[in-house]
C-alpha cells in the first residue's frame, strides 16, 4: 500500500479538487468553531473568582437581522447586577 504524497497526487490529478474541498471544509469547520468559542456572548472566559456579568451586552443587538428595532434606545428586561 503506498502512501499519498505528492508525487503521487500529480498522477491522480483527479483527487487535486477533492483534497482542496476538504481542506476548505477543514478550516471553515475550524473556523466556526473559534467564532463560536471566542465572539458568543453565550461563552466566557472569566476566571471563577473574578465573576463579571454580560452588562456588556445589555444594550447590543443580538440577533443577526432585526428590521426597524434600534437595540441601543431599548431597555435591557435583564436584571443589572
Amino acid at each position: 500500500m503506498q502512501g499519498m504524497s505528492l508525487s503521487s497526487l500529480k498522477k491522480h490529478k483527479a483527487l487535486i479538487p477533492l483534497y482542496a474541498c476538504v481542506g476548505v471544509g477543514c478550516a471553515g469547520a475550524v473556523f466556526y468553531t473559534l467564532r463560536l468559542a471566542l465572539r458568543n456572548p453565550d461563552v466566557g472566559w472569566v476566571n471563577k473568582s473574578e465573576r463579571l456579568s454580560n452588562e456588556a451586552y445589555a444594550a447590543k443587538q443580538y440577533k443577526f437581522y432585526s428590521p426597524n428595532i434600534d437595540y441601543s434606545k431599548l431597555e435591557s428586561p435583564a436584571p443589572k447586577y
